[in-house]
């Protein structure tokens, strides 16, 4: 079963010509990221939050390191 997710965040680094990326919560925990585009018709990808954690971690190590 999918998670719901709810209080979707646009991603302050999204385009302003409706590139963007959104991330919300599940009551679980689970992370949820998704195109904006797609007016929540289209695909989620779900992390736990410990992937999460991870994947933001390496964003951040990987910005500083240019």
């Amino acid at each position: 079963m999918k998670s719901q997710y709810e209080h979707w965040r646009k991603s302050s680094h999204s385009g302003a010509n409706s590139d963007c990326v959104e991330v919300g919560r599940a009551t679980n925990g689970t992370i949820g990221v998704r195109d904006t585009k797609q007016r929540g018709r289209g695909p989620i990808l779900e992390f736990s939050r410990e992937e999460w954690v991870d994947f933001v971690t390496l964003m951040r190590t990987d910005r500083d390191d240019s």
